[in-house]
């Protein structure tokens, strides 16, 4: 299940709970197009990987805190987190095998 990101739960839902499995956070915006296609990918990845990985959104119009705190300046951007830190940052649309691929490295 895609889980949804904000500033108020992205110390508990991505820092936290990267230190016991990876975490993959999609940057996106409603009016973004390229979003639009990167999302059902989001979704299909996150019920691939079932409880290996969290994976999840965050919508950068209502949480720009912390979009501005990981220098999210182009979207989608994609980024993986594990052990309470950010390992991996992808700008654009990212293919579902390679995303599977990544998070795979943090398992």
């Amino acid at each position: 299940m895609t889980k949804q990101f904000t500033d108020d739960n992205f110390q508990t839902e991505v820092i936290e709970a990267s230190k016991v499995k990876p975490v993959l956070i999609d940057f996106f915006a409603v009016w973004c197009g390229p979003c639009k296609m990167q999302g059902p990918i989001i979704d299909e990845v996150a019920e691939l990987m079932g409880d290996k990985a969290v994976v999840g959104k965050l919508n950068t119009d209502e949480s720009q805190a912390t979009a501005i705190k990981y220098g999210v300046m182009s979207i989608p951007t994609l980024m993986i987190f594990k052990d309470g830190a950010l390992k991996e940052t992808m700008v654009g649309m990212q293919p579902k095998t390679g995303l599977i691929e990544l998070l795979k490295k943090y398992f």
